[in-house]
């Protein structure tokens, strides 16, 4: 079931805590499954209430996003917006900036895999323009 309001998903795990504002536009909430200093990766849960998203930003090490509530958008820099939803896992390449969030209808949850290399896990840039996310359009 698609909703957009976070409190009312069956939710995996916990909520977690408020994202950084610097780092997301809108409502999101990031709950830590796993820190950097296990297993060389963070692993975190991100919950994205409708509209939200995060930062245009880069891995040194690659992402692995697993979908598993919702409806939101993946983009990577100079390519279409990409939907996801609920069971997609998109790999994303070490250094590829992009940015991923909940559409404007519907929130998104999804499990957040990211290496940890000695260049650090990420790195944020600026934020996703109301233009830039609204860009999207069912081809």
């Amino acid at each position: 079931m698609n909703t957009t309001d976070p409190s009312e998903q069956n939710l995996i795990f916990p909520q977690g805590e408020k994202a950084n504002p610097d780092y997301f536009t809108g409502n999101a909430w990031v709950k830590l499954l796993v820190n950097e200093n296990e297993f060389n990766s963070v692993i975190g849960n991100v919950t994205f209430e409708a509209g939200a998203r995060n930062n245009w930003h880069t891995h040194p090490g690659g992402q692995i996003l697993i979908v598993t509530d919702g409806i939101g958008y993946y983009q990577e820099k100079d390519k279409p917006i990409q939907s996801i939803q609920r069971g997609d896992v998109i790999k994303i390449p070490a250094d590829i900036k992009h940015w991923h969030g909940a559409s404007r209808d519907s929130s998104l949850t999804h499990i957040a895999i990211t290496a940890v290399t000695p260049k650090g896990s990420i790195d944020w840039l600026e934020r996703v323009t109301d233009k830039e996310f609204n860009s999207y359009s069912v081809s």
